[in-house]
């Protein structure tokens, strides 16, 4: 009787370590099935955009010129530091909110810039057609995984060499959240 316990003890507590280290990959997963489906409130629950939008905006936008002036703080320009709060924030640029689109984050995790990936194609209808589709379809390789920050690289089908880095940090046991999305940096052409 008490071996028989002890096993289902073990039994649990494998699966929930399984689980454990499984769940990042099951966010990713979550966010490719919300962003193709549309469901915004699936990606509001998998996506922290305040993170991504300011990582984003670090890659996209200009590169901030090294002669400019820190932001004014209470302590060193109390006037300023106020001026600056009462100041009604910027929306972040237009080419964000492109890759944080529904449409944008499904063309991402597939491998393709916001808005040339291919339309999907139609749903298979068998068990059989299903499981072919998930064995043929591109899997994310994962590239750092720790108990609190992982990260998957997604290649881009027509160039592999092309990777887009989604970083995934955990907010509690098994639930992980989109923080940082590095987009691939284009090769220049040498003479």
């Amino acid at each position: 009787m008490w071996r028989t316990i002890f096993n289902l003890i073990l039994v649990l507590l494998l699966g929930a370590c399984v689980a454990f280290v499984a769940a990042p990959w099951f966010a990713f997963r979550a966010l490719k099935a919300n962003a193709r489906d549309g469901d915004v409130q699936g990606l509001a629950e998998l996506v922290d955009y305040d993170a991504v939008r300011g990582t984003l905006k670090g890659q996209l936008g200009p590169t901030p010129n090294a002669t400019t002036a820190p932001a004014p703080t209470i302590w060193t320009d109390p006037l300023g530091a106020m001026k600056r709060a009462l100041e009604p924030l910027t929306p972040p640029p237009p080419a964000v909110e492109r890759y944080v689109s529904v449409q944008g984050l499904h063309d991402l995790t597939r491998g393709y810039e916001p808005g040339k990936g291919p339309p999907e194609p139609p749903a298979p209808q068998g068990l059989g057609d299903q499981a072919l589709t998930l064995v043929q379809e591109p899997w994310p390789s994962l590239r750092y995984w720790g108990p609190n920050r992982s990260r998957f690289v997604v290649r881009g089908p027509d160039q592999p060499a092309r990777e887009t880095v989604f970083t995934f940090q955990r907010r509690g046991w098994f639930e992980w959240k989109l923080v940082q999305i590095r987009l691939p940096t284009e090769a220049k052409a040498q003479p």
